[in-house]
């Protein structure tokens, strides 16, 4: 069983074919929160700021979880929320 479920995750408001949209740009957000994180860390790490590596000055969750599986926690605990628009 998938957890969440997608009964749990729409809350009986969106099809499947709207969390999925929702999913998709959430996991496109999560990506680049990332590339804004590394890229900013890859600086640190240049200008001679921090002696730490570069895997430990990116949230644990960004590099280690895949977009995706993230845009969906995320939407699980509220963090992101599903939001119809009219066209």
């Amino acid at each position: 069983m998938i957890y969440p479920t997608i009964e749990e995750l729409t809350k009986g408001e969106f099809n499947r074919y709207e969390l999925v949209l929702g999913v998709a740009k959430g996991a496109r957000i999560v990506t680049d929160k990332y590339v804004e994180m590394r890229a900013r860390a890859q600086k640190m790490i240049e200008n001679h700021e921090t002696d730490k590596p570069l895997a430990a000055l990116i949230p644990t969750e960004y590099k280690d979880q895949k977009a995706v599986k993230l845009a969906i926690s995320k939407l699980a605990d509220g963090e992101f929320k599903l939001v119809r628009r009219d066209v």
